[in-house]
């Protein structure tokens, strides 16, 4: 079993000077090849600057149908995967696969209904700074049903620190300036000035090595990589892509930088996820992030099992409104530094208050409905929600401190119970979350089976129950076991009850408010 002793936290003073080595905008590809291979794709015929490739072939660009999936009639001692999660072997050889081989640089673009775009430079690329890859895609249209449908397998992992400790040669691993300078990343990908691109895929299940139930397979996203990864746009910035999610949508197994680009994803499950704990980060330098995640039964929509910096462009993030999920979610610190960012959820982590940006966090008194009109006066914050929420989460270069802003929902004034210094912990409980009657996911989407969540018994319900024969451990003398927090909605850990007020003002002690409802 691989060690894993890693930094258990990371300072804010020491994530600020990581989210400084991050690439700026427009520089995912800079030290990539000026020329380009071009690469079209079809369901009738693939060529490589003009030459047609064939099944079998060799070069730096290959066709195979060998897919990596989740195969059905399995047992257990196969991987983690249900029967939702298993294809057959017909489905699997219908999908045409585009293996990138060679390092260079791509320009991708055609439709693809049936098949995956891989890139794979072998089990060494990952030591290897010359195993880079840039995908600069130019109107690709890409469906795969039973796994991603663009991945990264093998390329260079520019956090060299990590690559050797994931190959145990190190006692430990600990977050460093150089772990998140992306710059040299072997995954990029650049969204052509002007170009729509579209990418729908699926997932692989767990899949465990032979006699072991250590991983084998496990890519949860449409667009996944193993390793580090870029995404930009060219210089205009004005390539769009769009990711339609089974599951995940854009998930890294280490960093990702998103530094400029159009982006739109709608997931059934998180929107984003980097999914190394306490290590990974996701970064926002740039661009456009719209996200609509939790389609299904649940969801986050950045989701970062490390930690999530944002320093500039315009993020969107909405979760589920069927479970307690947030649109900013991290097990380690979230700061933001600039940009403009709206995140929507049940719930939202709390962002770290070394923040170089000021933020405000709100968090309603029950859940408000798709349709509902949210203004913050004095802002740039107007919207309309596209699904339920309960915590919203904003931040922009106009907000001020000291400075009285009044908030509305449907014109009506709102007004909050109490408040906090630098966030609620966790977002704070979901304390009195009800899950909407009725509500359909867009038009053209997934659809989960037709079975809804049970809803939490209100006011959070009981302390979750042990396994009927089993007994909670031992806990050492004088200490007492933790307790649910109690009270009204608007009361929150680390929180002051008070008086209502319609004054939301942010101070160097306040940036999170709660209880928030209508004037009576």
């Amino acid at each position: 079993m691989k060690k894993r002793i890693l930094a258990a936290g990371l300072s804010a003073a020491l994530l600020l000077s990581l989210a400084a080595c991050s690439a700026p905008r427009g520089s995912g590809a800079s030290n990539q090849p000026s020329d380009s291979r071009v690469l079209s794709l079809s369901d009738d015929e693939m060529t490589l600057d003009g030459q047609p490739l064939t099944q079998g072939g060799a070069g730096a660009v290959t066709l195979s149908h060998d897919i990596v999936y989740y195969h059905d009639n399995t047992s257990e001692d196969y991987g983690e995967g249900t029967q939702a999660d298993m294809h057959t072997q017909e489905e699997a050889d219908a999908h045409t696969v585009v293996t990138i081989r060679e390092a260079g640089t791509y320009r991708v673009s055609g439709t693809l209904s049936a098949g995956q775009l891989a890139v794979d430079l072998g089990e060494e690329a990952k030591r290897d700074r010359s195993a880079v890859v840039t995908l600069v895609l130019d109107g690709l249209d890409i469906t795969c049903t039973v796994a991603p449908a663009v991945i990264f397998y093998n390329v260079y992992e520019c956090d060299e620190a990590w690559v050797a400790y994931d190959e145990g040669e190190t006692e430990a691993y600990s977050v460093l300036p150089a772990g998140v300078d992306t710059s040299a990343a072997g995954a990029n990908v650049v969204l052509a000035d002007g170009s729509v691109n579209r990418v729908s895929g699926s997932y692989v299940a767990r899949i465990y090595r032979e006699g072991t139930t250590k991983k084998l397979h496990k890519y949860d996203g449409a667009f996944y990589s193993r390793m580090s990864i870029n995404v930009d746009g060219e210089e205009a910035g004005t390539g769009s892509l769009t990711i339609t999610a089974e599951n995940e949508g854009l998930d890294s197994e280490l960093h990702l930088t998103i530094n400029g680009g159009q982006i739109d994803i709608q997931a059934q499950n998180d929107g984003i996820n980097t999914n190394e704990d306490n290590v990974s980060v996701t970064t926002v330098n740039g661009g456009t992030l719209h996200i609509n995640a939790g389609l299904g039964e649940e969801g986050d929509g950045i989701d970062s099992n490390g930690h999530i910096v944002i320093n500039g462009g315009t993020v969107c993030s909405m979760a589920s409104d069927r479970s307690p999920d947030g649109g900013l979610d991290a097990d380690g610190e979230i700061l933001i530094n600039g940009g403009n960012v709206v995140a929507l959820g049940v719930r939202n982590d709390a962002v770290s208050a070394d923040s170089k940006q000021l933020y405000m966090e709100l968090s309603f008194g029950s859940l408000l409905s798709a349709g509902a009109q949210v203004e913050l006066e004095g802002t740039s914050l107007s919207l309309v929600l596209e699904k339920g929420a309960q915590s919203i989460l904003y931040s922009g270069p106009e907000l001020g401190e000291d400075v009285s802003y009044t908030l509305k929902v449907d014109g009506a004034v709102q007004q909050y119970t109490g408040h906090a210094s630098g966030g609620f912990p966790g977002g704070g409980p979901a304390g009195n979350f009800q899950p909407p009657d009725s509500q359909e996911p867009p038009e053209g989407a997934f659809r989960p089976p037709e079975e809804e969540p049970p809803a939490p018994p209100e006011g959070g319900g009981e302390p979750p129950q042990m396994p009927e024969g089993q007994q909670p451990p031992e806990l050492p003398d004088g200490q007492d076991r933790p307790q649910p927090p109690q009270g009204a909605p608007g009361q929150f850990p680390g929180g002051e009850e008070e008086d209502p007020s319609a004054d939301f003002t942010l101070t160097g002690d306040v940036r999170s408010f709660s209880g928030i409802a209508g004037q009576e």
